[in-house]
């Protein structure tokens, strides 16, 4: 089941006797976990009948005697394992799973792992109750999920600054909600869209120079914009190491080189076959203006060889800032 399953269930307390939630991306798994422990009993009931224990801390034995217990004064006993990542012998979980406690709801967080789906451990959790694989959203993806995000807060945001943080903050779900959160309480009252300055004035991301803004400049060829973001750059190497902007280019380039090959042009296809919002199809329309298939590949090749030149390789004294400085140099030219 996908998490946003799972929570409509849940809320309509539609209950099953054991959740294994497992997977890479934690946000999910928390998101799940968080709920159950808020929403299945009142605030007197989980002084009897819920229970958080730690995989460091306990043994699948001390699990399946505590899922064994009974409710007091209530319907349900709500037992939490965290960490469970860090169990030995999950495997014998089966001996509770096969017959679990009706009025038990055991919650198992197995993060940064996966039980193997041939096991009869996986089969019988998931006769008996629900499985959560909880897997990390790829960078693409990460600005239509802020704006999903958004759009269950009633807030909006505008494009530029949705990929400006996915660009700042990556895949981290946890640190981008955090992030997100900041926002919607900053935002004035009336304002519903959270624009490129809210997040240079409270988060500290510059609307101006960052890496969205270096392949803006790359992509319309515009020498002195991307030679200010450069040095920009280059003057606090810490806030935007070269591999960041390296990957950032080599995606923006990759999308340019499958836009060159495309038979349909439309915005709605471009924006479907490249995993972008259409607000950016222009950009790379521009993009293909000034870089033909053959120099589009040309880049590619171009990153490779800096990829390798920031890690050491065929590199003696050239700084960061030297490379990245180079390297715009050779694209744009």
């Amino acid at each position: 089941m996908t998490y946003k399953e799972i929570l409509k269930d849940l809320k309509n307390k539609k209950y099953k006797p054991i959740y294994f939630l497992m997977g890479e991306e934690p946000y999910f798994i928390d998101l799940v976990t968080d709920y159950l422990a808020e929403n299945v009993l009142t605030e007197e009931e989980k002084t009897f009948n819920q229970i958080v224990l730690y995989g460091k801390d306990t043994d699948i034995p001390g699990i399946i005697n505590t899922a064994r217990r009974f409710p007091m004064m209530s319907s349900h006993f709500v037992v939490i394992v965290k960490e469970a990542q860090g169990l030995a012998k999950i495997e014998d979980l089966i001996h509770y799973v096969e017959n679990p406690l009706a009025s038990t709801l055991l919650v198992i967080n197995y993060k940064y792992k996966k039980l193997d789906k041939r096991k009869k451990l996986f089969k019988a959790i998931e006769k008996q109750g629900v499985i959560l694989d909880s897997r990390r959203l790829y960078d693409d993806k990460i600005p239509a999920w802020i704006s999903s995000y958004l759009l269950a807060r009633r807030k909006k945001i505008e494009p530029k600054a949705a990929m400006i943080l996915t660009e700042f903050l990556g895949n981290d779900l946890g640190k981008v909600t955090n992030e997100l959160e900041k926002l919607v309480l900053i935002l004035g009252e009336g304002e519903e869209t959270i624009n490129a300055k809210h997040i240079e004035e409270n988060i500290g991301i510059s609307k101006d120079y960052n890496n969205f803004e270096l392949n803006n400049a790359m992509a319309q060829k515009n020498v002195l914009k991307a030679n200010r973001i450069v040095k920009y750059f280059e003057s606090n190497p810490r806030a935007h190491p070269i591999t960041l902007s390296i990957t950032s280019i080599y995606f923006f380039f990759s999308k340019l080189l499958n836009y060159h090959f495309l038979s349909d042009r439309s915005r709605h296809n471009v924006a479907s076959v490249l995993k972008i919002d259409p607000f950016f199809v222009k950009d790379y329309e521009r993009a293909a203006q000034n870089y033909n298939p053959a120099k589009t590949v040309q880049v590619i090749s171009l990153l490779r060889e800096f990829d390798l030149k920031s890690k050491g390789f065929g590199n003696v004294s050239a700084s960061d800032g030297e490379l990245l400085k180079e390297l715009v140099y050779k694209i744009i030219h």
